[in-house]
């Protein structure tokens, strides 16, 4: 779903197992309560929730943050017409953010090998 030319002004995906809302917030260019909103919006977004309510998002929820950010800003889909290629394309999404994560992993994995090579 990203466009690869769209991938250098998002900042690398740590290699966290949880995420707070600030820091996906911050990973996605998307303001906290935008997050809350989409996860009303579209299913597929289910962060974990633990005491008070605090949020907690997994490496695919930032994906899949990551996928609808693109629908929308880049690709100009309305929300329910992003809802609606997200539901209908989920094999494919599902193969998207297989893709993606490679891709994230490849781009950490060069900038470890940098930073031993100095």
């Amino acid at each position: 779903m990203l466009e690869p030319s769209h991938n250098d002004e998002l900042p690398a995906i740590p290699g966290k197992r949880y995420f707070t809302i600030g820091e996906v917030s911050d990973l996605c260019l998307v303001k906290p309560h935008v997050l809350r909103y989409w996860e009303q919006e579209f299913p597929q977004l289910k962060p974990v929730k633990r005491r008070g309510n605090r949020r907690y998002y997994q490496r695919q929820d930032v994906i899949m943050i990551r996928q609808i950010r693109s629908l929308l800003y880049d690709q100009g889909y309305t929300i329910g017409g992003a809802r609606q290629r997200l539901s209908g394309d989920e094999a494919k999404d599902d193969e998207t953010q297989y893709k993606q994560l490679i891709r994230q992993m490849i781009v950490e994995l060069e900038d470890l090998l940098k930073e031993l090579k100095v």
